[in-house]
């Protein structure tokens, strides 16, 4: 099915592990070569493909956010991932808090930027990031937390076995990055999709960001798709094995 092709191509996560840090400038190098757009706001379409865009005050305070920190194509990408987890769901009858939706899948790459990456997985740097914007814009503890969930588990193959609002963070992500699931979008309303958040040469910009990510930030990169890109495009990258920590643990066996 498409989502197990979507995590079989993303990667297993492992056991993260102290790891040494190599190539500290790779990452503000790329970074300045992927120019942030931080003009007047954007003026966002009201619906695409049949998908309304969410215009709440915390919706509208999400995109400013993300639109300030992230490069174009990367803003688009999280537009793309909302109108695509959308269209999954209603092609699949699923009920979802659209707020909610909207808000992760917004904010669901705040971990692969240069204010909020870190040193932890780069979906829990951003739900962190998230959840502590959301919550100083007003948005309810449980309601932050379901955000913090969305954008903490999109890598990771247990996202499709929780809530949609968790669940379509997941698919849209997958659709717009490796194709998954969009067997249920129209060739329209793909298109509908692409025309309204353009890729802005997506693919070569998404690979070179990570990159850059698991080369200042190694020991957040052991896990989902981040190990797979670090292993292609990170020299010297060699991430610790579950193997040896256990052979290491303080027992005889």
């Amino acid at each position: 099915m498409d989502r197990r092709r979507f995590h079989q191509k993303l990667g297993a996560a492992v056991v993260a592990a102290l790891f040494p840090r190599t190539a500290g400038s790779a990452f503000s190098a790329v970074m300045r070569g992927l120019t942030v757009q931080t003009s007047s706001p954007l003026d966002l379409p009201k619906e695409v493909a049949g998908i309304r865009l969410v215009d709440s005050r915390v919706a509208r305070a999400a995109v400013e956010l993300a639109r300030e920190v992230s490069p174009p194509y990367l803003f688009n990408h999280a537009l793309r991932t909302y109108l695509f987890g959308a269209l999954i769901g209603k092609a699949h009858g699923k009920r979802v808090d659209a707020e909610l939706l909207y808000l992760a899948c917004v904010l669901h790459d705040l971990g692969l930027t240069d204010r909020f990456a870190g040193d932890r997985p780069f979906e829990i740097e951003g739900a962190v990031a998230a959840e502590r914007f959301l919550r100083e814009q007003g948005l309810s503890e449980a309601r932050a937390s379901i955000v913090w969930d969305g954008i903490a588990m999109h890598p990771l193959a247990l996202a499709e076995f929780k809530q949609p609002e968790i669940a379509l963070v997941a698919a849209g992500a997958g659709a717009d990055v490796v194709g998954a699931g969009l067997s249920a979008v129209s060739d329209a309303d793909r298109a509908a999709v692409v025309r309204a958040f353009p890729r802005l040469g997506f693919k070569h910009a998404f690979v070179a960001t990570c990159a850059s990510v698991a080369a200042h930030h190694p020991r957040g990169a052991t896990r989902s798709f981040m190990r797979d890109i670090a292993e292609r495009e990170v020299p010297g990258f060699h991430p610790p094995n579950i193997c040896d920590a256990i052979a290491e643990a303080p027992f005889e066996e």
